[in-house]
């Protein structure tokens, strides 16, 4: 086992440190956060995001186009993060920051993988009958999708990503749609 760090998360201290007793190790080292809410969404959000990681990869974007999706699909998740509740130094931590950049960059990542294949122009069905793994974002977009819009919280990766999901748009599209959106700060 190679090293590797992870996060705890529970309503409790005490429960928290009790598991991270039990998982301690010097190859695992685990973190614990009380913000389950934020951690939860991180995981779920993560796998979206790389879905479009993989798409950008897939049609041919380089470096900086597929950072670009990894930081704003951090921004759209801590949105909608802050409105349910959310600890906002959990985004910037090891489940949200940490298993974004692992989930989008590693070619091992299922998500990741799925949207490259999207990408390269397969469909939704023909790559789901290949593949005997299961990407997890394809499932909650549309879920996550709901959440923002019941709490009125923009997220326009998630969007156009559950569009090309339920084949409405074409990865190559859901870029120039994203590219064409109008300049807003940063912040936002």
């Amino acid at each position: 086992m190679q090293q590797n760090a992870s996060v705890v998360a529970s309503l409790t201290d005490k429960t928290a440190d009790a598991v991270h007793a039990i998982c301690h190790t010097p190859k695992l080292i685990k973190y614990t956060n009380t913000d389950v809410i934020g951690c939860e969404l991180c995981g779920a959000t993560k796998n979206v995001i790389a879905l479009a990681v993989g798409m950008a990869v897939g049609i041919g974007l380089g470096d900086n186009a597929t950072a670009s999706v990894i930081t704003r699909g951090l921004a759209e998740t801590a949105r909608l993060g802050l409105v349910l509740g959310a600890d906002p130094y959990t985004f910037s931590g090891l489940a949200g920051l940490g298993d974004l950049v692992a989930t989008c960059s590693s070619p091992l990542s299922r998500n990741r993988h799925f949207g490259e294949e999207l990408g390269r122009g397969r469909t939704v069905s023909e790559i789901t009958a290949s593949s005997r793994q299961v990407a997890e974002g394809v499932k909650s977009c549309a879920s996550i999708q709901a959440l923002a819009a019941q709490h009125q919280v923009e997220m326009p990766i998630v969007e156009h990503v559950a569009a090309v999901i339920a084949e409405e748009l074409s990865p190559r599209d859901m870029i120039t749609a994203l590219m064409s959106r109008s300049a807003k700060p940063e912040r936002y």
